[in-house]
């Protein structure tokens, strides 16, 4: 195998890349994915705090916190705003370790790109990587990630939402 297909399988390896269409132009996609992703995010099963979750929380801007907020008000960091360029693009600092608890020492990254494909739908790509960072356990998150519970369920409940919002309108 020469260097550059190792390069290539070794970054296949440390990434998870998912990607969905939805019935709404860019715009409206990035609005409900990031303003609204307490009406698709599965609150209920997909949060770390000790305690039960209320809302998951995505601060608007470069710098800005994602988290979960707890029904006693409480939060429960799970990385930051690295990129935003609305309606185009998104990237967050994943600071979660292997045991699903807030590190901010832990951080992967989650981008998030807005394709307009016509002008009522949205092609929606996510990238998940340097998953090397999880260390010995890399392919263990990434099967977690790679799983119906991980990025390609939220997506689809992402693409769910979008519709009952009206976004092809």
């Amino acid at each position: 195998m020469s260097s550059s297909n190792a390069a290539i399988q070794s970054t296949e390896l440390h990434t998870v890349k998912k990607c969905i269409t939805v019935a709404a132009p860019p715009r409206i996609a990035f609005e409900v994915f990031t303003t609204r992703m307490s009406s698709w995010w599965p609150i209920d099963t997909h949060h770390i705090g000790k305690i039960a979750a209320r809302e998951a929380v995505l601060e608007p801007r470069v710098g800005g916190r994602w988290f979960e907020r707890g029904v006693d008000g409480s939060e429960c960091g799970w990385g930051h705003v690295l990129a935003w360029d609305p309606p185009n693009r998104l990237v967050l600092s994943w600071e979660i370790s292997f045991r699903w608890e807030a590190d901010p020492s832990m951080q992967t990254e989650v981008e998030v790109r807005f394709v307009a494909d016509g002008p009522k739908q949205t092609r929606v790509e996510l990238e998940h990587r340097y998953l090397d960072r999880f260390g010995e356990h890399r392919d263990e998150m990434r099967a977690m990630f790679e799983s119906s519970g991980g990025w390609l369920g939220l997506l689809e409940l992402f693409a769910k939402d979008v519709e009952r919002a009206g976004g092809g309108a």
